[in-house]
């Protein structure tokens, strides 16, 4: 029996992760797409006339089940992954490219789409706007549903002829097998390599307590000594602490090389291929470029609008960048380093750091148990959104080291906020009806678990038939394993990593919009980082501070003068880390606008582009041997092409929302309220009126800027 084509007989219905096996995968893909083809089917072969709830609610229902199995799979295929997975991820993924394009291209279905929308438009109006005339009875949330439905198919391709129709499904198809492949080859990268050290002389400088995790990862392999591997807690802190110029040299170079080494893994050619594809789809679509084609979604609107916000930040950000450099160049000089390298910049970074401020990263580590900052994130829900968590072990988890918890709403909260679309059940549980959502933590780097952190989920936040499906929220990181006799201790970037995932966490864990599609982090991907980067401003409060930075073996609070230099030091290096981003954004924006439309696919130079590109952001000299982009997964991976730009465009709304809290109380209940509102509201409204309605105004660039650089 396949549990992944079973009702699941679990509490909150959640993923049966103990019973599913890998070769239930492929079938259970295989007959789902198929149901959901019928159920699509269905819908646009009704003989009723189209309306509103048999058309385009039906279609925002459909494909449940289908959801639900891929949310599984491609969750694992990036935190617990291993060759078979993978190997059918490569089957699965055209398999469901097909039946996207299949949708998208259904004739039928899109006539009953049109019928529905053109009655509930005038054709005297154009564009997408939602200030229309009367609906007819729909609210604010169908009204977007309406509209978003009817724009996803024609940005799908809807209105072309039946030869596009057949290319753009190739072009789908291809697009999604590539994408995979360079996240894999990535992957690899990473695994394949690590150093291996056997005199402990060596790895002057590293702190006794990363130089513990290094021996145990050498232990892990049945190895002596030490080990050092890219996995981000083991390569980091080297670049950071090892005096060994020789050995940082070495391990940036594997870094900075990963898939761009003329191997089989090398991922050169893919991003030809991506960028040519996308800008084939663009075309095919009618948009200028693929940036045109990604940023009619966006806040931002165009290339042009992102260039320009990129160029301003730069101007203002590179004088800074500038002198930041100059002081770190000063104490490489005293170490008779004539010209300093990229490889050198972290380790002279944290030198400069612990003089301006006697910040060591080693030292506050004993204050920021990885327990504790947990528990610290869940009391922040509790104090601004009213959330209370437990940890539970009655819920299948796709790993040990997985930590599962029940989140619920107090009834204090509720009755203060008074949510009426809440009616919770479950077909198999008798819920009290406070539930909000369960949530998955998963920090632990392994072998099977791509690098970074993120936030995704295995089940999204509903109402149907009158019943809120809570939702299912998992938070992944990579941070420093436990040894056998210390817990898990967090550099303080990691606390902050924590906090971020947290406020996108938060966004799916508060959701409560009627459709799937509309909820949680389903917003414009210029405002979806906005609660995450939110969130980190907390870490900054001394008041906040003083609450859980305790030593794990004490319990003494962090030290006020250390809380102090925390909070002061929230700027060091701003200039430099603006810089390193807007050239991401910047390269990004340039894969994906003007430069596609003429690449030729044999001649095209990866490395020189890039190069050329970041010119303006690079503040050390460029290595013949490294390129970022072939390792760059937000774009060629993930859902960032053409949008890596909003990570800092996000900063200016939250340093624009965090300062309303700061005038007001950072831990202001009105504000709290107010905030949470534009959090539970999904993508049901633009994400601009959402903002002026929390903050009553738009948000100012001149509050990220007197952030960063006073």
């Amino acid at each position: 029996m396949n549990p992944l084509l079973q009702k699941f007989n679990t509490k909150y219905n959640s993923a049966p992760f103990n019973e599913i096996k890998e070769e239930h995968y492929l079938p259970a893909f295989k007959e789902l797409i198929e149901k959901s083809k019928k159920e699509i089917d269905d819908i646009a072969n009704n003989l009723e006339e189209a309306t509103f709830k048999n058309t385009i609610e039906a279609l925002a229902y459909s494909g449940e089940q289908l959801d639900a199995v891929s949310s599984i799979f491609f969750n694992l295929n990036s935190a617990e992954t291993n060759d078979e997975i993978q190997k059918i991820a490569q089957e699965v993924s055209p398999l469901l490219s097909e039946y996207s394009s299949q949708i998208s291209q259904n004739e039928a279905l899109f006539n009953r789409i049109k019928k529905v929308f053109d009655d509930f438009n005038s054709p005297l109006l154009e564009g997408w706007s939602s200030q229309k005339r009367d609906r007819g009875g729909l609210n604010e949330e169908q009204t977007t549903l309406l509209n978003e439905t009817y724009k996803g198919f024609v940005r799908n391709g809807a209105l072309l002829n039946d030869e596009d129709k057949k290319k753009l499904e190739k072009i789908n198809m291809d697009l999604s097998l590539k994408s995979l492949q360079f996240g894999q080859n990535v992957l690899a990268e990473t695994n394949n390599y690590f150093k291996h050290i056997l005199d402990k002389n060596d790895l002057a400088g590293i702190p006794e307590a990363i130089l513990a995790q290094y021996a145990e990862e050498a232990k892990e392999r049945n190895l002596e000594g030490y080990v050092i591997t890219l996995q981000y807690p083991s390569y980091v802190p080297f670049i950071t602490y090892c005096e060994n110029r020789e050995l940082r040299k070495e391990l940036a170079l594997e870094n900075g090389k990963k898939a761009f080494k003329n191997n089989e893994f090398d991922n050169q050619n893919l991003i030809k291929d991506i960028i040519s594809l996308k800008q084939q789809k663009a075309e095919i679509l009618g948009y200028k470029t693929y940036a045109d084609y990604v940023l009619e979604e966006r806040m931002a609107k165009s290339p042009a609008k992102v260039f320009e916000f990129l160029n301003e930040l730069l101007e203002k950000a590179t004088p800074f960048a500038k002198k930041e450099i100059e002081e770190l160049k000063i104490l490489a000089k005293a170490d008779g380093i004539a010209e300093m390298q990229s490889y050198d910049h972290a380790f002279y970074a944290e030198k400069l750091r612990k003089a301006k401020y006697d910040i060591d990263d080693e030292e506050l580590k004993p204050y920021f148990q990885l327990d504790k900052v947990q528990e610290a994130v869940f009391k922040l829900a509790g104090k601004l959104f009213g959330l209370e968590f437990s940890e539970i072990n009655d819920v299948q988890k796709y790993h040990p080291e997985v930590k599962t918890y029940e989140i619920f709403e107090s009834q204090e909260s509720r009755t203060k906020n008074q949510e009426p679309k809440e009616n919770l059940s479950t077909d198999n549980q008798q819920l009290t009806t406070n539930f909000k959502a369960l949530l998955y933590a998963d920090y632990q780097p392994r072998k099977g678990k791509r690098a970074g952190a993120w936030m995704t989920s295995f089940k999204s936040q509903k109402i149907e038939n009158g019943e809120n499906v809570r939702p299912h929220i998992s938070v992944v990181c990579n941070f420093t394993k436990p040894t056998s006799d210390t817990p898990s201790l967090l550099t303080f970037q990691e606390v902050t990593t924590l906090f971020h995932e947290f406020g996108h966490a938060l966004h799916g864990i508060l959701a409560n919009t009627q459709y799937p599609n509309l909820s949680g982090t389903s917003v414009k991907w210029d405002f979806v980082e906005l609660p995450s980067q939110f969130l980190e401003n907390y870490c900054y409060e001394p008041e906040f501070l003083k609450t859980f930075a305790k030593h794990y073996q004490t319990s003494e609070i962090l030290p006020d003068e250390k809380i102090q230099k925390i909070s002061e030091s929230k700027n060091f290096m701003e200039g430099y880390q603006t810089l390193r981003q807007l050239g991401f954004g910047i390269l990004d924006i340039k894969y994906h606008s003007e430069i596609a439309k003429s690449i030729d696919v044999k001649s095209f130079d990866v490395k020189k582009f890039e190069d050329e590109t970041t010119e303006k952001t690079n503040l050390y000299p460029k290595n013949p041997e490294t390129a970022m982009s072939t390792s760059f997964s937000h774009i060629f991976q993930g859902g960032y092409s053409a949008g890596y730009y909003s990570y800092k465009w996000a900063e200016v709304l939250d340093a624009d929302a965090f300062q309303y809290f700061k005038e007001n109380g950072i831990f202001n209940p009105e504000i709290a309220a107010k905030y949470k509102i534009l959090l539970s509201s999904g993508g049901t409204k633009d994400p601009m009126e959402l903002y002026k309605n929390f903050r009553g105004s738009e948000p100012k660039v001149e509050s990220l800027l007197k952030r960063a650089f006073g």
